[in-house]
């Protein structure tokens, strides 16, 4: 293969153009990459198919690490992929560490992002074979296993977390049952198609902190006390994280090849996993690096492995790597296994762009830090009304709906109630996420079964995850309940999650 062909310098600068793009959308609330990727799709059309997806790649990677700017920076996650950066993210930065938190966030991004593509390059085919054993049980154990994360997140108040999860598996139920075609909790027609992830993430975080900060000023409360650091992230931080970015790639990995899941999946796995394995897993959500690593070395290692069913397989592994499809087919290449014959060029192209975006990415990245970290200093009466419309802005954008827009502001009263109350918001927009595949896949797999319960012991796969999640709540459960030192200077704390 004629590398030269492909490395041109029209091919790197319009990988540059793309990442440059997708970190701006991504940092945009309510800009997804799949919009990004979408509308800029018709651009592509008279492209040679290697420019084509140096450009959309581009803002997939770029777009998929931008989400965690706002979400460090102003507690506002870009995409529902950032939103298990906020945990650790938005903390670092209200310590004075933003630049940190920020350079944190890029290194993490790239590595997940470049290990990904190396498991694509290396493992495209063996791993495509084990995704397609994945039915609707195997789906309902990995949202279930999902789910148990709330033992772990909110191991300080598990009350409160259940309670907030709740909430948000009956807010998933909204809309028309996507099994019998039965309406449900539909007041309204808009309410038909349900309530969408973008603006009810929105709502529980960006909406949220505005009013809150907003409370804050009308009681002169001093929220900007304290200096903000210009230095990245130190570097014994991103030594002693290796084996946590290696555990969180290769989850993100896993996750972006299981079709229909996604980087938020991902990065909340990895975050699990995480605090599982720290060593003071009570330091989580008040600004642990490990945390921060975890989260984007998955979400970033999604992008890679959405890519390989797409490839080897034809069947897309999200909702971008189903643009590019699209994009695939207008070049007039067939995804799956005649590609890598009839086409091996197009395959070492879309290699070659995916591996120079991701350290594009990260050169932007860092390049950018200390110019993206001056957000936090703009006075509240210019930052909170602008936030406010971006909001609005990216809920529309997300449907295109006055009601989505609607949504996102109702979400926000009740993240701020929610604030007054102690009760954490992450483990409720886990329920969103999270609530509409396991209702729906358990459904499927008990019509598969005839109504029998033994389909998810039967399959090896789903027993896994299913016991895996058993021992997580187990865990949480006796570890918080043996009468040792940590657990009782976690009981005099103040409850948080």
């Amino acid at each position: 293969m004629d590398f030269s062909s492909i490395l041109t310098f029209s091919n790197i600068l319009i990988c540059l153009l793309g990442v440059g793009a997708g970190i701006v959308i991504g940092a945009l609330p309510g800009l997804t990459p799949t919009m990004g990727v979408a509308l800029l799709l018709p651009i592509t059309f008279s492209m040679e198919p290697i420019p084509s997806f140096a450009l959309l790649l581009g803002i997939y990677v770029g777009g998929t690490y931008g989400g965690s700017i706002a979400a460090i920076l102003i507690r506002t996650p870009g995409t529902p992929q950032a939103v298990a950066t906020v945990l650790d993210g938005y903390p670092l930065a209200r310590s004075g560490r933003a630049s940190e938190a920020l350079s944190t966030a890029c290194i993490a991004s790239g590595f997940g992002g470049l290990f990904s593509n190396v498991v694509l390059i290396c493992l495209a085919g063996q791993i495509a074979k084990v995704a397609l054993a994945f039915g609707p049980a195997e789906y309902f154990a990995i949202g279930v296993f999902g789910l148990s994360m709330v033992a772990s997140f909110c191991a300080k108040s598990i009350s409160k977390g259940i309670f907030s999860c709740c909430f948000g598996l009956m807010i998933s139920t909204v809309g028309v049952d996507q099994i019998g075609g039965m309406s449900r909790f539909a007041y309204t027609k808009s309410m038909l198609g349900g309530i969408q992830t973008v603006s009810a993430l929105i709502g529980l975080f960006a909406l949220t902190e505005v009013i809150n900060k907003a409370v804050d000023s009308v009681k002169h409360v001093d929220m900007e006390s304290t200096e903000v650091s210009t230095k990245l992230v130190p570097a014994k931080e991103i030594v002693h994280n290796i084996p946590n970015m290696i555990r969180s790639a290769l989850i993100g990995t896993f996750v972006g090849i299981v079709p229909a899941t996604g980087g938020g999946i991902a990065a909340f796995l990895a975050y699990n996993e995480a605090r599982r394995a720290s060593k003071n897993p009570e330091k989580f959500g008040t600004g642990a690096y490990e945390g921060l690593f975890a989260a984007e070395t998955a979400n970033n290692g999604v992008t890679g492995g959405a890519l390989v069913p797409l490839l080897t397989l034809g069947i897309p592994g999200d909702t971008i790597t189903a643009v590019l499809m699209g994009a695939l087919t207008i070049q007039g290449l067939t995804p799956g296994p005649l590609l890598f014959q009839n086409s091996p060029e197009v395959v070492t192209g879309i290699y070659s762009m995916l591996l120079i975006c991701n350290v594009l990415m990260i050169i932007l990245g860092l390049a950018g830090t200390r110019l993206f970290m001056h957000v936090i200093k703009i006075p509240n009466d210019i930052l909170l009304p602008s936030v406010m419309l971006l909001c609005f802005i990216g809920s529309f954008a997300s449907g295109n709906k006055v009601f989505d827009m609607q949504t996102a502001l109702v979400m926000g009263i009740v993240g701020f109630l929610f604030t007054l109350g102690g009760i954490p918001a992450a483990p409720a927009l886990l329920g969103i996420i999270l609530g509409a595949t396991i209702e729906t896949n358990f459904r499927r797999a008990m019509v598969i079964s005839n109504g029998s319960y033994s389909i998810f012991v039967q399959k090896p796969i789903c027993l896994v995850f299913l016991l895996i999640a058993l021992a997580s709540i187990l865990f949480v459960a006796l570890r918080d309940t043996l009468p040792t030192k940590k657990n009782r200077e976690r009981k005099a704390r103040p409850t948080d999650c």
